[in-house]
């Protein structure tokens, strides 16, 4: 049985905005009602959604791999009153696909520093004020390669698993009526998996049919489902 959909306004953070699963849950927690601040990389990404989305959501120029530049995020909007209900770690990046004694250090630090350091990075900054209000649902994304691997992408793989064990860890040293899951968003025709998949990526949803159906649940998400490994609904 489904559970039911928060109907309460929500205010929501999310990294990794630019675009992919990040951009579409946006479009779809703004439709819904709910207030969101969001962090990318990309510039030219941010303005557009500044245009289409202005005050009171925020967007906001960060690296998250930057401990300073997360640092100044979360005093920016806490300065403003913001503190989120929902903190969607979704930010990632993958490896080009490759044998894992080919691929350079540059890159596997790339993969390591944004999916593992990065979502680290966020939780020290943002947490504090959530565990201070005693509420809040923290969800580091995942990936079926979180729970399983495949070859050629063993750093991403690396990074995945890191994040579940990271995430069951931290639910155990969450205060009661707090939050914190591992998920699983499934597979979704992303920039991402083309560069694993090629042509065969659009073969699944776009990332915008997937949010229509992932964003409730995410919201539905509580205290009793801390520390349960999730996979988002399919199809």
């Amino acid at each position: 049985m489904s559970k039911p959909v928060s109907k309460q306004r929500q205010c929501v953070l999310v990294t990794g905005v630019s675009r992919g699963l990040g951009r579409a849950m946006v479009g779809e927690l703004i439709r819904l009602g709910h207030t969101v601040a969001g962090a990318a990389r990309t510039g030219s990404a941010l303005d557009e959604l500044r245009t289409a989305h202005p005050e009171p959501h925020r967007w906001s120029k960060v690296d998250v791999c930057s401990d300073r530049e997360v640092a100044d995020w979360a005093k920016h909007l806490a300065s403003v009153g913001f503190v989120p209900d929902l903190l969607l770690n979704n930010a990632a990046v993958i490896n080009a696909n490759a044998r894992l004694w080919e691929i350079s250090e540059a890159d596997f630090s790339r993969v390591i520093d944004t999916n593992v350091k990065g979502v680290a990075n966020v939780l020290r900054h943002f947490l504090p004020a959530m565990i201070e209000r005693g509420a809040g649902v923290v969800v580091n994304f995942s990936s079926g390669w979180g729970r399983s691997t495949a070859g050629e992408v063993a750093p991403y793989c690396a990074t995945k698993w890191a994040i579940e064990g990271l995430t069951q860890a931290l639910a155990q040293e969450l205060p009661a009526g707090m939050c914190a899951v591992p998920l699983n968003p499934g597979v979704i025709d992303t920039d991402m998996l083309r560069s694993c998949f090629g042509k065969g990526a659009a073969h699944y949803p776009t990332p915008e049919v997937w949010a229509r159906r992932a964003v409730p649940f995410l919201l539905a998400l509580g205290p009793a489902d801390n520390g349960s490994p999730l996979t988002a609904p399919g199809r």
